[in-house]
């Protein structure tokens, strides 16, 4: 099984074929990750996982196992095959940029945002774009009957893992949060690992 691992605060994309499987590993538990899925056409990234476009196919806030998250011209890209955390997981929350950490008191703070333009960028792909709304897995922000929302820290324990089917050709890119500033992940920052399973064998 084709393994890559996310140090803390940093991020890694990787190359997946519709049909592939990509599992998300909280190696050592409580770390918030971001997941950015775009479509893979060898070097047009303009059509990627919309969290809006999701909610509104699903009715939901996040999908449930078997449900799958589309793209912003309404394609399905990705279907959450398996998750065996404790199911907290958002699509609310925007990826930390560095206005966020300089509104926070840290210019020059790692971020999502740039984490995700670095990944992409070792692929030899270039991103100018605003970062789209990532799927933050395992990170807690529930929202009250008041409508307002909570910032928790994770619970996901050491090995739980989200597992994603591709159903289209596509580059994933995953962030292990950076944001220490607020509590979203448990006592510091920690590794996350990718796996992916080609079809039943491996892709790097």
């Amino acid at each position: 099984m084709g393994r890559t691992e996310v140090p803390p605060g940093t991020a890694k994309a990787v190359r997946v074929a519709a049909g592939d499987l990509i599992r998300v590993i909280d190696v050592e538990g409580g770390q918030v990750g971001d997941v950015f899925a775009f479509t893979d056409s060898g070097t047009d990234l303009a059509e990627h996982h919309s969290a809006a476009h999701t909610r509104a196919a699903t009715d939901r806030l996040f999908p449930a196992v078997g449900e799958a998250f589309v793209t912003d011209r309404r394609r399905p890209i990705l279907t959450l095959a398996e998750d065996t955390s404790p199911g907290e997981h958002d699509m609310l929350i925007p990826a930390c940029d560095p206005a966020r950490y300089a509104a926070l008191g840290a210019p020059g703070h790692r971020s999502c945002a740039t984490n995700l333009r670095e990944a992409l960028s070792e692929l030899g792909l270039g991103f100018t774009g605003p970062a789209p709304q990532p799927i933050n897995v395992f990170m807690r922000i529930p929202v009250g009957a008041d409508g307002r929302l909570s910032w928790l820290t994770a619970t996901s324990r050491p090995g739980d893992a989200v597992t994603l089917r591709a159903e289209l050709d596509c580059v994933v890119v995953v962030s292990a949060c950076p944001q220490d500033l607020v509590r979203i992940s448990d006592a510091g920052l920690s590794p996350l690992a990718i796996e992916t399973v080609h079809n039943g064998g491996t892709r790097s």
